[in-house]
């Protein structure tokens, strides 16, 4: 009985010193994708991405923006423009409102001021008349005046197509300016605005919060050529599907390539009733999309007034 009771003992102290068993990551087989005309997510092997290489991270990443390319055909920036000026303008009226809301007003302004020239001298209380609806008009007032006379005295009422130039003027930072360099010029760059900054961070891609260090993180993993698009693909994924508050994990075409899977809603019906514009991932921001956009399947935005 006491060598029975003695070895009782020894396997019950055994087992204390066992390490618990570690819950194993949960990560969907496949994911519903809710964009129209997209299948199923393909399923993929879980990995738990603090174990994952450099390779692996360049890989799942660049599959990551190949998936959401097909995903969004169409992906552009949602701001109506016709030259470098408007859309130096629009990206500085964008602050704190909807893409939408600032193609309801542009119109007004660029009829009105059609050139740096014009804004430069125009009347302030006139341009904030019109810049209103936009939020934080008086501001908006101010940079985009400053930046037409800038534009004037520095750079002889052109927009200039480099970096280190666009930054001098009021009211454009780094994003601004990739924004005006990427769509404007075409020189590649990476526009790290608020859902690129969660969704990065949320894939894994980099740990970083200051946005010049996201921006360097991030490019490291892709090829320059495809800073652009990336940036179009992961911002409109961000206002589409992976939401700040209440991410569509369930309607989610890339799910099985996240390791934020989970922290939204994963019952496939419940996260489609999540899906902002007009409910399956399509643009409801852009008037006046260009004819390439409305080809790859994307919508004009609903009609004046309506957002």
């Amino acid at each position: 009985m006491k060598k029975s009771a003695e070895k009782s003992v020894k396997k019950q102290a055994t087992v204390k010193k066992q390490a618990p068993a570690k819950k194993p990551a949960v990560v969907p087989g496949t994911a519903a994708a809710a964009v129209k005309g997209v299948g199923p997510a393909k399923t993929v092997a879980a990995k738990p991405v603090r174990e994952e290489s450099r390779t692996a991270l360049v890989r799942r990443a660049r599959r990551i923006n190949r998936e959401l390319a097909e995903v969004y055909p169409y992906a552009h920036p949602e701001l109506d423009f016709e030259n470098p000026f408007q859309l130096v303008v629009a990206t500085v009226l964008s602050a704190q409102t909807t893409d939408l809301r600032v193609n309801q007003t542009t119109p007004a302004l660029f009829a009105k001021y059609p050139t740096p020239e014009d804004l430069a001298a125009a009347v302030p209380e006139e341009v904030e008349e019109i810049l209103r609806p936009t939020g934080f008009f008086r501001a908006k007032t101010k940079s985009v005046i400053g930046l037409s006379k800038a534009l004037v005295e520095d750079f002889g009422g052109e927009v200039p197509g480099r970096l280190e130039d666009l930054v001098k003027l009021p009211g454009v930072g780094r994003k601004t300016a990739f924004v005006v360099l990427g769509n404007a010029f075409g020189r590649p760059g990476i526009t790290v605005d608020t859902h690129f900054q969660r969704l990065v961070r949320r894939w894994q891609w980099t740990a970083e919060t200051d946005p010049d260090k996201i921006e360097a993180a991030v490019g490291a993993l892709f090829p320059k050529s495809d800073w652009t698009d990336l940036s179009h693909h992961v911002i409109w994924h961000g206002r589409r599907i992976c939401h700040a508050r209440k991410p569509a994990c369930g309607a989610c075409p890339i799910a099985p390539l996240c390791p934020a899977y989970g922290e939204g809603e994963t019952d496939p019906e419940k996260a489609k009733k999540l899906l902002k514009y007009e409910k399956g991932g399509f643009p409801g921001q852009r008037l006046n999309p260009p004819r390439a956009y409305l080809d790859a399947g994307g919508k004009p935005a609903p009609p004046l007034g309506a957002g």
